[in-house]
């Protein structure tokens, strides 16, 4: 089974366009988007009608959750932005997503950990920067799952990596956002170091587990010109660059 796997769009349809022309011309058997759709000073509306006309399998995201559960009090600017677009069909269709699905073969999809959709899997924070956490703490995050490849996003890090006696992971990075500040308790931020839409594709059969990290180009000017018409000049700046600057301003 040939599986295109996208994450993390937050409401950037030109990304998400650029990359569904490109999964359309590798003739993949299936699509799993890990969630995070809407979220960001762009698109919303666009890109989540896009998303139910394609029926793909969706995994609800972190910010999807908040977005549809309507919580003013705990969101930040994107959530608002995104949500002051959306209408009630739309919030419905993020609150009914699932939160996890197991497909065949033996493929688990996920947004953060299996248990957690705002827990990063295979990252920690360090130094204000996301590295590579311990094979333990993954395993740990894992919990008992028996998978043989976990799909995971959140992160916005593409990542392909084979725990010992474990599954073979696979992050395919972000679509829409290649770079966020998160302020919170451990602050840090995460950087694609360029402004391309990224996804990945999984080949798996019977006896082994391999992955295409893909980074393609797209019209991020207008991203950017759509960021700053929405007075988000910090994710203007990452859009265009793939890197954050010391502006504290959370996705």
């Amino acid at each position: 089974m040939r599986i295109a796997v996208i994450a993390d769009i937050h409401g950037n349809l030109p990304a998400l366009e650029a990359a569904f022309a490109d999964i359309e011309r590798r003739q993949v058997d299936r699509t799993v988007n890990l969630g995070d759709c809407v979220s960001g000073p762009l698109w919303p509306r666009e890109v989540c009608d896009l998303l139910v006309s394609t029926a793909h399998l969706t995994i609800r995201g972190n910010h999807d959750r908040q977005v549809a559960e309507g919580d003013f009090a705990r969101m930040g600017a994107s959530d608002r932005f995104a949500y002051s677009k959306l209408d009630q069909n739309h919030r419905s269709w993020l609150a009914a997503l699932p939160a996890s699905v197991e497909t065949n073969p033996s493929i688990l999809a996920c947004h953060g950990t299996p248990r957690n959709d705002d827990q990063y899997l295979v990252e920690v924070a360090s130094e204000g920067r996301l590295v590579r956490a311990s094979p333990a703490t993954i395993r740990e995050r894992l919990g008992a799952v028996q998978a043989r490849a976990v799909l995971c996003g959140h992160s916005h890090q593409q990542q392909f990596l084979q725990l010992l006696d474990g599954p073979v992971i696979l992050n395919p990075g972000s679509v829409g956002c290649p770079s966020y500040d998160d302020p919170g308790g451990d602050a840090h931020v995460s950087e694609a170091g360029s402004p391309h839409a990224r996804y990945a594709i999984l080949d798996i059969d019977e006896y082994q587990v391999s992955a295409e990290m893909i980074a393609i180009p797209y019209d991020w000017k207008a991203a950017v010109a759509q960021a700053e018409r929405h007075g988000r000049h910090d994710w203007a700046n990452g859009l265009r660059t793939g890197w954050f600057i010391a502006n504290r301003s959370a996705v």
